[in-house]
């Protein structure tokens, strides 16, 4: 056994309508990976942002290697040698690379009283440090150039930079391809070897089991216990997480699919890197799962179908006629609606209430004389939608940054239900939400599938891929390189049309 590096004891934390946290207590040791796990609303963030000095507890003792410290703001907790790589990116989107890395800390040439920016040195300890990280990127590009992935990882560099003892990786790999999960643990197991711990937050089970060392469970707020992670299974995990049974991950598929309605013919992006000559169709009822690899299009195609992209050539069809969809008010009027990949960024506004969030794109649907909204019509919907979705919330008047991801992602899919659409497009719909919350979107997206509604899902995550899909397409440096029926999927199939383009067509006897 190593030494404690940190213990957590007793920690409260009180919200308006909210017990985050419930006596909570917490001991990582030095030089391991500690898991935190738990649903959405478990309380898993709230403890770390009492860790980091965002939240100041309202009762407990934090202590750092025996001795006991007050962390009232991040800056308190860096200092201390805490640093936190947060599951929500907000990168200096208009400045460089490495001046988001070096942020509140430049380097700095000094003559006199003079002093300014080293940018040379900031530069220099940039390369530095990718280098020592296995990152090509380049230092001085805008980080708002870059993909979601880079700056996931260029936030995990910022962390190693900062050569702290404790780093919080809240959903590290949420955004990574398969070669940048591997790096990033080759990043990991060099951490662990200099003493530095771990507190590692993610809903990926394989992950989680691979590499801790030891497993902190919460539920509800509370602590529900810590155990080798040699000791525990995929199935015991989330046992302790829900306190039910969940071995069945994913409904049964008794929807009925009926006949092709609607139709996507050629379509080709002005850009050199998007889609190229794409076309399907799609059955009523059906529920068509996209893979590829990151760089594959798959958004790309499903913002360019909502309007949102422009196209160079092609047709869409819908029940046997041509239609043009050049904006999501095109989309949204021919019954179509699009579940954004980053909730928070495309997705929620996080200032509003669930309320103004829930009918914000039926807004018109409340509108009467003289301009004013039918208010009891909008709440009397929102208070079913948080019913019939099981929302976890005291009020639909708070504001939905206070909710856990899995609650958001259920009030956005509310969202466009209450906009009856017939086709839905959803982009990652279950990213950084526990199992919990994942089993009940799969039977939102079930249930609607048995109303005769068309689904069409993206998932960088195999297993889900393969269990909700009725056909899976797959794209390829935006080519459909190939599509896999239900009973033929597999993940060496799916992969082998990933990597290797071979042309192919959606049609509906596929």
């Amino acid at each position: 056994m190593t030494e404690v590096l940190l213990e957590m004891s007793g920690i409260c934390k009180q919200f308006p309508g909210v017990k985050a946290l419930d006596n909570v207590s917490l001991k990582v040791r030095a030089g391991t990976v500690h898991a935190l796990m738990g649903e959405n609303g478990a309380g898993k963030s709230t403890l770390m942002k009492c860790l980091f000095g965002i939240y100041t507890p309202d009762a407990g003792e934090i202590r750092l290697n025996g001795q006991t410290v007050q962390l009232n703001s991040p800056r308190q907790a860096l200092d201390h040698g805490i640093a936190m790589i947060h599951q929500e990116l907000h990168p200096v989107k208009d400045r460089s690379v490495m001046e988001n890395v070096w942020l509140g800390r430049f380097p700095l040439k000094k003559l006199g009283p003079l002093q300014w920016v080293d940018h040379g040195a900031m530069e220099r300890e940039t390369k530095a440090l990718f280098d020592e990280l296995g990152l090509a990127i380049d230092p001085k590009v805008l980080i708002g150039s870059l993909s979601v992935s880079k700056i996931q990882s260029i936030e995990i560099a910022k962390a190693v930079s900062q050569r702290s003892k404790i780093i919080v990786m809240d959903e590290p790999t949420s955004s990574l391809t398969g070669d940048e999960v591997e790096r990033l643990f080759e990043v990991i197991r060099d951490l662990q070897k200099r003493g530095v711990a771990i507190i590692y937050i993610s809903h990926k089970m394989e992950e989680i089991l691979r590499i801790s060392d030891d497993v902190t469970i919460m539920r509800d707020g509370a602590l529900v216990g810590c155990w080798p992670a040699k000791e525990l299974s995929i199935d015991t995990i989330i046992a302790r997480m829900v306190g039910r049974d969940l071995s069945q991950r994913f409904p049964p598929k008794d929807h009925t699919i009926g006949a092709p309605w609607f139709s996507v013919k050629g379509l080709t992006s002005p850009s050199p890197h998007g889609i190229k000559d794409v076309s399907f169709d799609l059955r009523r009822g059906e529920i068509l799962g996209i893979g590829g690899l990151v760089g594959s299009q798959r958004t790309e195609l499903i913002e360019t179908l909502f309007g949102l992209r422009r196209l160079q050539k092609g047709e869409i069809q819908i029940d046997g006629k041509a239609v043009e969809i050049r904006s999501a008010k095109d989309a949204i009027a021919h019954k179509m609606a699009l579940l954004t990949e980053e909730r928070r960024v495309t997705g929620i506004f996080p200032m509003l209430s669930i309320l103004e969030n829930t009918v914000i794109a039926n807004q018109s649907h409340y509108l009467c004389r003289g301009g004013w909204l039918k208010d009891a019509q909008r709440r009397a919907d929102t208070e079913r939608s948080i019913r019939e979705l099981h929302v976890k919330t005291p009020t639909m008047d708070v504001a939905i940054k206070n909710l856990s991801g899995g609650n958001q992602q259920k009030v956005l899919l509310a969202r466009w239900l209450l906009t009856e659409p017939e086709l839905l497009l959803l982009d990652e719909p279950t990213r950084g939400i526990d199992v919990g919350a994942k089993q009940e979107i799969y039977s939102i997206i079930f249930e609607l599938a048995r109303r005769g509604k068309t689904i069409v899902v993206i998932s960088s995550e195999m297993p889900e891929l393969i269990g909700v899909s009725d056909r899976i397409a797959v794209l390829c440096e935006g080519r459909l390189s190939g599509v896999v029926s239900g009973e033929e999927a597999t993940e060496e199939n799916i992969l082998r049309l990933a990597t290797q383009f071979r042309t192919g067509a959606l049609a509906s006897g596929s």
